[in-house]
């Protein structure tokens, strides 16, 4: 596989990183090179400082597309799991990485379901007040129009949802079927 960014969107909690991490070891496994990009972390380490409001979410956002543009570039699987929230930054990192090279996922799991999930107890403080920006709370999320892959993470496994994503890699030849991992 030549270089590719595989751009995982959704709510905190949705499953974009755990679904990105089985997907990572999967194509390392086929001997790809592979990096992920967790939002948690990036802002951590790339993007310390910065706030909640759009404009420092679109150059946290902005920041990730530009390392995945310079390993898709340099021939790696570049794997983004970030909640990305606003579709123009989104689209922008589409084509500042290139069309043929992005294949946006969208991990599309009810807002009730990523609050079930939530160990940090962020939803509870948000949905009480207690957080303010807190996207799809009280700052909004808007949902991929025309995702290449949509996974509803709500009766699937994150094993069956990372297959659905290397199932659709391999149907549109960016992998080779022979080395495809069921």
């Amino acid at each position: 596989m030549s270089g590719l960014t595989l751009w995982f969107t959704g709510l905190s909690g949705a499953g974009k990183s755990t679904i990105a991490n089985i997907v990572e070891r999967k194509l390392r496994e086929q001997g790809e090179q592979v990096e992920v990009l967790d939002g948690d972390e990036v802002r951590e380490h790339l993007s310390k400082g910065l706030g909640f409001s759009r404009e420092d979410r679109d150059t946290n956002i902005r920041r990730i597309g530009y390392v995945a543009k310079l390993l898709t570039r340099n021939g790696v699987v570049a794997i983004t799991a970030a909640i990305s929230p606003y579709r123009e930054t989104r689209a922008e990192m589409r084509a500042a990485i290139g069309r043929q090279r992005f294949v946006e996922i969208y991990v599309g799991t009810p807002l009730e379901v990523c609050a079930e999930r939530d160990v940090k107890g962020l939803y509870k403080k948000a949905l009480a007040g207690e957080i303010a920006h807190f996207t799809g709370v009280s700052d909004p999320y808007e949902p991929p129009l025309e995702p290449e892959i949509s996974i509803a993470t709500v009766g699937e496994t994150p094993a069956e949802s990372a297959g659905r994503v290397l199932d659709y890699l391999a149907a549109h030849g960016y992998l080779q079927p022979a080395r495809t991992v069921s």
